[in-house]
């Protein structure tokens, strides 16, 4: 009775035998009899954990990025207006898939100088007229060259005639001289059998008449010489005129070639001018016929059209404003990532990588990607060396053939989250590396045993 009084009291043995009466509340606070499985569960769980700590797990740099094309060609593509004008026609709206050559847009013409429609054959017209030009002008430079070759026959057949006939001048002269030199010696005999006969005269010796006779014999013997002489001096003032003769001879043909050569010339610089302008023409209508063809917008490849810049008719298009976007139909997808410096070494060309497509859902286990389920697989195929405004590198990669194909849906533009794949470690090394802040092992993936293998014969090829 002692227990119930709330006198402390000390019982020995089982409590429950002591009680007086069976009590229900004693079943649900003393647990001593029964089993339990906390301890068990708790060392399964660690057995759990340390076995999880030694799993491999594939190390990866996470990044976004963003779905491009391979092809610069492939690319969305702005079309722009090659010339100013104002719009005529629209034949497409945006969302209208186009053909190659498919005319988008019809322009016209606002400037003044190409508002003439039939500017095209005047200029052809123009060309002509030059062509014929020059064409008038060559034929005058034949003529001046043909004019030119008569003068210089006619200068050598004058200068041939004036040089005979010095020749034949100098020849008399030399015959007078002769002459001369004999009518010298008569008169001389003549004034010396003069003065004997005015000496024999005086004497008596002869007769008047004699002496008279002699006298005249020696007038004509002077007369004789005078004649001579003044032959001789004729001749030597011809020899001086027929050298003057040449002289006004190559004087007046050089004139005249001379001036015949200033036409010739002067039809050069004419012929030359009218190439040029022939020339200048051409390009014009050359620029006018291209021009005439930029007045059609054409589609440069099949695609879509989207984000048309400008609506109404006659809206004045300036030269290289924007038009309207087209989107390729046939590309061949990549995807663009970036990533920080810190993780640029671990990239490499040939590295594989998963993905996760906006709009495609997927459970994603990064350190064990072979048990994700909706990830796509890529590998890298180019590196940019050079980093973008953002600070970051541009990566760009394309579909692993070795793996699923990418989902027809994908467009343009949509967003992706990537994973590149390095090195395999056990879980405990990466939960120590990321408490650390350390980065990812350095690693190439053409380490691998068949990379090196494939080296070596490499090598061996080479010797």
């Amino acid at each position: 009775m002692g227990l119930v009084t709330g006198e402390p009291q000390h019982i020995d043995g089982n409590i429950e035998h002591k009680l007086p009466d069976q009590i229900k509340a004693f079943d649900k606070i003393y647990y001593r009899e029964r089993k339990y499985f906390v301890k068990r569960f708790l060392y399964v769980f660690l057995g759990i954990f340390f076995v999880f700590l030694f799993l491999p797990w594939t190390q990866n740099i996470r990044s976004k990025g963003f779905i491009t094309t391979l092809y610069q060609d492939q690319r969305p593509q702005d079309l722009v207006s090659q010339i100013p004008g104002k719009i005529l026609k629209w034949y497409v709206k945006e969302g209208d898939m186009v053909k190659k050559g498919d005319t988008i847009i019809v322009l016209g013409e606002v400037k003044d100088e190409y508002l003439d429609p039939d500017i095209i054959n005047r200029t052809e017209y123009q060309i002509v007229q030059n062509v014929d030009k020059a064409k008038f002008y060559e034929s005058k430079i034949e003529a001046s060259r043909q004019q030119i070759e008569n003068l210089e026959n006619q200068r050598e057949l004058k200068l041939n005639s004036l040089s005979n006939k010095r020749v034949q001048i100098e020849r008399k002269i030399q015959a007078k001289e002769a002459e001369l030199t004999a009518a010298r010696i008569d008169l001389q005999q003549s004034k010396e059998q003069l003065e004997r006969a005015r000496t024999m005269l005086d004497q008596e010796a002869i007769s008047k008449f004699d002496y008279e006779r002699r006298n005249a014999t020696f007038q004509k013997a002077q007369a004789a010489f005078t004649e001579k002489q003044n032959d001789l001096d004729n001749l030597k003032q011809d020899l001086v005129l027929n050298r003057l003769d040449i002289d006004n001879a190559i004087q007046e043909y050089s004139e005249k070639i001379a001036k015949t050569q200033g036409d010739l010339f002067a039809s050069s610089s004419e012929v030359a001018s009218a190439r040029e302008k022939t020339a200048d023409l051409s390009i014009k209508k050359q620029n006018l016929t291209s021009r005439s063809q930029y007045y059609y917008v054409l589609a440069p490849q099949d695609g879509q059209i989207v984000q048309a810049r400008k609506a109404g008719i006659n809206e004045i298009i300036k030269e290289g404003e924007l038009i309207v976007e087209i989107v390729p139909q046939n590309v061949e997808l990549a995807v663009e990532i970036f990533v920080e410096p810190f993780d640029l070494p671990l990239i490499n060309i040939g590295q594989k990588a998963r993905f996760m497509f906006d709009g495609f859902p997927a459970i994603v286990f990064s350190g064990w990607p072979q048990t994700s389920i909706g990830t796509f697989g890529g590998k890298v195929i180019a590196v940019e060396t050079n980093r973008n405004a953002n600070g970051k590198y541009r990566v760009l990669l394309v579909q692993d053939p070795d793996d699923r194909p990418w989902p027809p849906e994908l467009r343009i533009g949509a967003g992706t989250l990537s994973f590149a794949l390095l090195k395999d470690v056990p879980v405990w090394y990466e939960l120590w590396r990321n408490i650390n802040g350390f980065p990812p092992e350095f690693y190439k993936p053409g380490d691998s045993e068949e990379a090196k293998e494939a080296k070596d014969k490499e090598k061996e090829s080479k010797f």
